[in-house]
């Protein structure tokens, strides 16, 4: 059945305080706006909500409860670590809060003063409690120089749009060219937070909120808080207000036990147009009034052109970038060229071939097997005519065998190269005792080798089979000895084009790759299917998580004797813009071996818990289950991670069930008892999934510390032979405390089944289907009693 796993623990996020502020603001902005409330009471009550709200959040962060003891693990300290940080930014805001606030106290001539002191108070706590940015290599010297001058050019602009759009007759030029210069630079320093390659981390909201912050001070302070023309501060509200929410929105991320989501794109377009367009807008107001323009917007608008030309000239002459690594072959290309280059590309620094490596191939051909008409490796050229005479020929038969030699982690440092040489002519002499006279071997530099041969099918297997006994025996090198892994994929001649043949061996030997080397694949049309499919999955499947394209269904679970519900299932889905909808039994085995199943679940689990957090908000009490892998529960910190998404969203452990499939248990089994018992330790309920009733699987259920058994819906099928083994199943989950839920009832007569064979819950289509929270919160208003 489909599976749902865990997910990224972002600090909660309570959208209806949020969108209440936000509302009150807007109506407040609109009342100023309109003349019928003065605009410093408007910024007042304004900053006053919004500091507010962000002050109480970074309160509950400061004071939140400590970690236990007996539980502190890497992830709790490290989730406790942002309390300092918390703590300054809770009194950064409040000073920001507070200096909006008093404003209406305050005479006319001396609120600019108040927002100045606001500033100086809230800029020093901002800058010490910022959280940490995501450390990233140093680029070179010339990028560092070619960054800083776009910042300098969209500086400028952003400052000379603030130079023409803040009053004349209020400021005197010093102070409000300083005032032009703190808006543009905070502008920037809010671009370049909210546009990085780190724009979704906790430290880079906050980086972006603070400035957003202080730049409303800085407006608040050069902007008219006076009676007839007071109206133009009120362009200090969204900055201030939106800059404080931002800052107690990043301070939740950065207080997470769970690592940062990965690096982005930066975005550029925002940096390009922002300051272009302010500073074109800007412009046209000032054509307005028909006046001269003056030195000073001059003299800045020529300064941008400086930073400008030195960019491109650095961008000019800097050396052309390195071709793009080969990617993997179109249907008309052969595994010989392309791929062999995408090949080593990918694998070379953690595999040693006994053919040469990618930095050798241009320089010398190896010595590998052949038997080419100059007596040397047959070579590409060669192997393309022999296939092409086996598919001319009266009668086309024949194969082609391509063959790939691994070491067992191996690594940069492995086998010197002498070893290599002497490693590569013992296998061209394996080779060629075990190819037939009539063989061509021909060699395929990084790929390995290829075997042409003009027997038949069988044979032609046959071959591979004693290629790989013969290739796969250990290898005398000086201080031990080498063992080889060989994969080998098999294609048939049958009349196909050369450079057809050799995509399809290649694909043949990728699977053979794939399912755990040595061994021999045939390659057939559904086969090509898998693999582009395959790597289709691996192109788009890193980065769903950031591209949000992973969504939830759930599946209500019933109690059979009153059809009432008690909880739900998380079922994970793929929401792909190329792939269409995938299903977790396809991308998931692709995610463990691209190593990101770890990042899909840590989204599940915190989008499973938000939502549940959401449905016990009222009476109703329902438990959600989410599945995991036996990878996943193997983690170190998943049980610590998963207590710290509960606490986040303030859930109730016993409302939660981690659900485990039975099948792959047995391989990791101690561990999976010790992550489950701590589970049920903090009170979370545990379950099996995917249960067979054999001997095996019953003799192991004494051993794990679950709460629920879920069975297949063969057990209480009355056609079924296995009907029988659902009475024993049951007994035995009475005897020791476990809850039996049947899944898959997509019959009547499946359901009573299992209600008449006693057990006690089930879902299923026929009791009701997966959905969207809003269709099964829909659903769940039919049943206003049900709380379990």
């Amino acid at each position: 059945m489909p599976l749902a796993y865990p997910s990224h623990a972002p600090a909660r996020r309570p959208a209806v305080p949020d969108t209440l502020v936000l509302a009150a603001v807007a109506l407040l902005l609109l009342a100023g706006a309109t003349g019928r409330m003065p605009a410093p009471t408007v910024v007042a009550l304004a900053g006053a909500a919004g500091s507010a709200l962000a002050g109480a959040r970074l309160s509950r962060l400061a004071a939140g409860p400590p970690t236990p003891a007996p539980s502190r693990s890497r992830a709790a300290r490290r989730a406790a670590l942002p309390r300092r940080v918390a703590v300054l930014l809770d009194a950064a805001v409040v000073t920001a809060g507070l200096a909006a606030a008093v404003l209406p106290l305050a005479e006319p001539r001396h609120r600019p003063a108040v927002a100045v002191a606001g500033m100086v108070v809230a800029a020093p706590l901002f800058a010490a409690g910022l959280p940490s940015q995501a450390r990233t290599p140093h680029p070179a010297a010339r990028v560092r120089l070619r960054r800083a001058l776009d910042a300098t050019a969209a500086g400028l602009g952003l400052v000379l749009a603030g130079w023409l759009l803040l009053p004349r007759d209020r400021l005197d030029p010093p102070a409000r060219l300083a005032a032009a210069v703190a808006l543009g630079g905070l502008a920037i320093a809010v671009l370049t937070a909210l546009t990085g390659p780190h724009r979704r981390s906790g430290a880079a909201r906050c980086r972006g909120g603070a400035a957003l912050t202080l730049l409303g001070l800085v407006a608040l302070a050069a902007l008219p808080v006076g009676t007839s023309p007071a109206r133009a501060a009120l362009l200090a509200v969204p900055p201030l207000v939106g800059g404080v929410l931002l800052t107690a929105a990043g301070a939740r991320r950065a207080a997470r036990p769970q690592p940062d989501p990965p690096a982005l794109p930066t975005l550029v377009w925002p940096r390009a147009v922002v300051p272009a367009a302010a500073a074109v807008a800007a412009t046209g107001w000032e054509l307005r009034s028909d006046g001269p323009p003056d030195l000073t917007a001059v003299l800045l608008a020529l300064a941008v052109a400086p930073p400008l030309v030195l960019r491109d000239l650095l961008r000019a002459g800097e050396p052309p970038p390195p071709p793009p690594a080969a990617v993997p072959p179109a249907p008309a290309e052969a595994p010989g060229s392309a791929d062999a280059a995408a090949t080593c590309a990918e694998a070379a620094p953690a595999r040693v071939d006994t053919m040469p490596t990618c930095a050798e191939a241009p320089a010398a051909r190896h010595r590998s097997p052949g038997t080419g008409r100059s007596g040397g490796p047959a070579g590409r050229a060669e192997l393309l005519r022999a296939l092409a005479a086996l598919r001319d020929a009266p009668s086309p038969r024949g194969a082609l065998l391509v063959v790939d030699l691994h070491v067992p982690g191996a690594t940069a440092e492995g086998p010197g190269h002498a070893d290599r040489e002497a490693v590569t002519a013992e296998v061209a002499r394996r080779a060629r005792a075990v190819v037939g006279p009539g063989d061509l071997l021909a060699d395929l530099t990084a790929a390995g080798f290829a075997v042409v041969t003009g027997t038949g099918s069988v044979l032609a297997y046959a071959l591979g089979t004693r290629l790989l006994a013969a290739l796969t025996q250990p290898y005398q090198v000086p201080g031990g000895v080498l063992r080889l892994r060989a994969s080998i994929g098999l294609a048939e001649v049958a009349g196909t084009a050369p450079e057809d043949l050799l995509r399809q061996a290649d694909l043949a030997r990728r699977r053979a790759v794939q399912l755990g080397r040595d061994r021999v694949e045939w390659y057939d049309a559904y086969l090509e299917e898998q693999l582009v499919r395959r790597l289709d999955l691996e192109r788009e499947l890193p980065g769903a998580v950031a591209r949000g394209e992973l969504d939830l269904v759930y599946q209500p679970v019933l109690d059979l004797a009153d059809r009432q519900p008690v909880g739900t299932e998380a079922l994970l889905r793929w929401r792909s813009p190329v792939l269409g909808t995938v299903l977790p039994a396809e991308f998931l085995p692709v995610a463990e071996d691209l190593d990101i199943v770890g990042e899909l679940g840590c989204w599940v689990l915190d989008r499973a818990c938000r939502q549940l957090a959401a449905w016990s908000a009222g009476s109703r009490q329902l438990w959600m289950a989410v599945n995991v892998t036996v990878r996943e529960l193997a983690a170190p910190d998943f049980v610590p991670r998963t207590a710290a998404v509960l606490d986040a969203y303030g859930v109730p452990p016993d409302r939660l069930v981690v659900e485990v499939a039975e099948p792959r248990v047995a391989g990791e089994l101690p561990t999976v008892v010790a992550r489950l018992a701590g589970l049920r330790s903090l009170g979370i309920r545990t379950a099996l999934d995917d249960f067979r009733a054999e001997h095996a699987s019953l003799a192991q259920l004494r051993r794990l510390p679950i709460d629920l058994l879920k069975v297949g819906p063969q057990l209480v099928d009355p056609a079924d032979p296995q009907r029988p083994l659902i009475d024993v199943v049951v007994a035995v989950g009475d005897r020791l405390g476990l809850d039996i839920v049947v899944e898959e009832l997509e019959l009547p007569g499946l359901v009573d089944g299992a209600r008449r064979a006693g057990c006690r819950y089930g879902q299923g289509f026929a009791l009701a289907r997966p959905a969207t929270a809003e269709r099964v919160e829909a659903y769940f208003e039919e049943f206003p009693s049900a709380s379990r």
